[in-house]
């Protein structure tokens, strides 16, 4: 599924990018009007870096935790929604939980077993040992393919990944999806680049797999061949996999072979048997994302080895459950994270990485009490509001817009009028009814959870599609714009200070989550999402002539945050980030435009020396003060489509005549990009 998000999400085992720890700054931050005076820094001219101005003070009294690879806005809101669910996980455990929510109990068993580290230290060797010996089993390509279903069931994903998607060309459909999977680095790019740094953190993988190989049982001279088997093996399935800036393109993860093609496109595996062994045999429409990818992986499971998939096996196990295992494995696998990607210094708190787990098992049964607790029904009107007014903002935009012809505008009107949103919380609350749960192993409540929710997911495949789904938890710090269902998503864990104050000004609003609105409803009409029709179907419903002129201004932004050094010899990849940057610079226009038509004809107030035109800009560069480590920059530029947070302020700032006109800054002011080098879109 295409979905884009406002926030970059990074999962592993034992860390996130956008964890939480309090604050090290020892002063509280007095908020006036919504915006935060103490994070501003009047040293800096706002016409020269607007980050610094709006955040300087921010980064001066904030350092990155030691637990942390980065730290920021995002982050500071987490951690106030992590706390305030692991008192309600508390209260589940003692059975006090609130007698209106559903689950408590599995709640309260999920989470204990997670906390009770003695019993995951006593019991995860002999549950690690028994799955690695099904793995020693694995003599021939017949029992090698079941036991990669085996895998799948419980969301390991080695060799490939398959699951549920909507039908690209017809958004009504559910199919099956089979995607490129099974690499233990980040991204395909790891393997292949040789420069010194990517040549360092492929000698530093190496020996993590060969650690952790030990750590299961090897012998020291097995566990280094087997590391070689297996890095030699992730290569080759890397050197097949399409880059994250072609998956960009919905075109290119589009190709819709159903279960002929695919057995003529790779036939050394056997899907028939692999579809009846995930419970699914009767599927036959399949969407594969990848073509050459899964060709390769056929021709690799008639030509490697059977010792050298169970060497691959027994890797993407420990790796897919570490979390679970015990602490020795969860040490080394922060020692590698932090050597080679993060940066951070110190473990994860156990509270932190079991409230995480908690709510990927169950995270629509913890959510009702937190939302309860966070997010009334004014929370929603006035939310609802701001779109509305984000909304109107763009009907506006797109009528007058002087690149797009007619035809083009009537479809972009079109589509918008069918947008859905939604806001807070679903409307059907999951139900988890047929899981089990008990106190008694948390690696088995772990896989189980997983395979309950893969159950879910393949269950979807060939039913009427569900349009109530949210691909979020509520208490989740982020939204998203999904162009197979038309669709902006707004978790009430984002629609809360400092993105959403209900005591703030409009136009602190208007800035702050205006922003967060306007970029979701750009990334409709962004280079991917513009692909897809109001109904979710992939459909160029744009002109020749129209179509042409987006591309031209699209390509001045690429080039815009092309010139950005990420970190140290790093740039910005224009193109990998290009959606999120057409969505930040839609997303400031949008905001601005709106806040200046809901206080038409009314006169606002000057706040703390600050008009309400700057109040807006604030409001909007204030949720990005954010800093990270010099590690986990370079990671992240590599894999993140989001540019980096500073960025995100200068870049579309630097295009907005508002912003320029709202501080009074001159020709050739550093955040005045001149006439003939600004990028306009919406």
């Amino acid at each position: 599924m295409t979905r884009h998000s406002l926030a970059a999400l990074l999962c592993c085992a034992a860390c996130t990018h956008a964890p939480a720890v309090p604050s090290t700054s020892t002063e509280a931050a007095p908020i006036t009007g919504g915006f935060d005076l103490a994070s501003i820094d009047r040293k800096a001219d706002p016409c020269d870096d607007f980050f610094q101005f709006a955040c300087g003070g921010w980064l001066e009294k904030n350092e990155i935790p030691a637990d942390k690879p980065r730290w920021g806005r995002f982050d500071e809101l987490a951690e106030k929604n992590r706390t305030r669910l692991r008192e309600m996980l508390d209260a589940d455990a003692a059975g006090k939980g609130a007698a209106e929510d559903p689950d408590t109990q599995k709640l309260g068993d999920f989470w204990t077993s997670c906390m009770d580290e003695a019993a995951v230290e006593a019991s995860g060797p002999a549950a690690l040992e028994a799955e690695l010996k099904k793995i020693d089993a694995v003599k021939d390509t017949a029992s090698l393919e079941k036991i990669v279903a085996t895998f799948h069931r419980n969301a390991i994903h080695p060799l490939f990944a398959f699951g549920s998607t909507q039908d690209f060309k017809d958004a009504t459909q559910v199919i099956g999806d089979l995607d490129q999977a099974g690499l233990g680095l980040p991204d395909r790019d790891y393997y292949l680049k040789t420069d010194p740094k990517s040549a360092d953190i492929q000698k530093i993988y190496l020996a993590h797999v060969e650690t952790m190989f030990t750590l299961a049982g090897e012998q020291p001279a097995d566990a280094a061949a087997h590391a070689k088997l297996v890095y030699d093996l992730e290569k080759s399935m890397a050197e097949a996999s399409q880059t994250k800036v072609e998956r960009r393109d919905p075109k290119n993860v589009y190709h819709r072979l159903d279960f002929d093609g695919l057995t003529k496109a790779a036939p050394h595996f056997d899907w028939a048997q692999y579809l009846a062994d995930v419970g699914r045999a009767d599927i036959k429409a399949i969407n594969v994302d990848a073509p050459k990818f899964v060709e390769t992986i056929s021709a690799l499971v008639k030509s490697t080895p059977m010792a050298t998939w169970r060497a691959y096996l027994r890797w993407h196990l420990i790796h897919g459950v570490v979390g679970a295992l015990p602490k020795k494995f969860v040490d080394e696998n922060f020692h590698f994270m932090s050597t080679a990607l993060t940066g951070a210094k110190e473990l994860e708190a156990r509270w932190k990485r079991c409230v995480r787990g908690t709510d990927g098992a169950l995270g629509y049964s913890l959510a009702q009490s937190y939302v309860r607790q966070t997010f009334g029904t004014d929370g929603k009107a006035r939310s609802q509001e701001l779109i509305a007014g984000i909304e109107a903002a763009f009907k506006s935009d797109v009528d007058t817009l002087p690149w797009m012809d007619d035809a083009t505008k009537k479809q972009a009107l079109g589509k918008l009028a069918k947008i859905v949103n939604k806001v807070g919380y679903p409307d059907k609350w999951r139900n988890y009814e047929g899981l089990a749960i008990d106190r008694q192993s948390y690696l088995r409540n772990a896989l189980a959870a997983s395979a309950f929710e893969v159950q879910r997911d393949l269950n979807k495949i060939g039913k009427p599609l569900d349009r109530t789904e949210w691909d979020m938890t509520p208490p989740t710090v982020n939204a998203y714009y999904n162009p197979s269902m038309n669709e902006m998503v707004f978790p009430a864990g984002i629609l809360q200070p400092p993105f959403f104050n209900r005591a703030a000004s409009y136009d602190v609003n208007f800035g702050a989550i205006g922003v967060v609105m306007g970029h979701e409803l750009t990334h409709g009409f962004d280079d991917e999402g513009r692909q897809f029709d109001g109904d979710g179907n992939l459909r160029d419903w744009w002109s020749e002539t129209s179509g042409k002129e987006f591309d031209a201004r699209s390509a001045c932004v690429a080039k815009q945050f092309d010139t950005y050094v990420a970190v140290e010899d790093v740039h910005v990849n224009g193109k990998l980030t290009l959606g999120e940057n057409l969505a930040d610079l839609g997303g400031v226009k949008l905001a601005i435009t709106a806040a200046r038509d809901h206080r038409a004809g009314r006169e606002v107030p000057v706040a703390e020396g600050f008009t309400a035109d700057q109040q807006v800009f604030l409001g909007f560069a204030q949720v990005w003060c954010n800093k990270a480590r010099d590690p986990f920059a370079r990671m992240m530029a590599s894999v993140d489509p989001h540019s980096p947070a500073r960025f995100r302020v200068i870049g579309p700032l630097s295009n907005t005549a508002e912003f320029a006109e709202a501080f009074h800054c001159p020709a050739g002011a550093k955040m005045v990009r001149p006439p003939e080098e600004r990028c306009k879109v919406w």
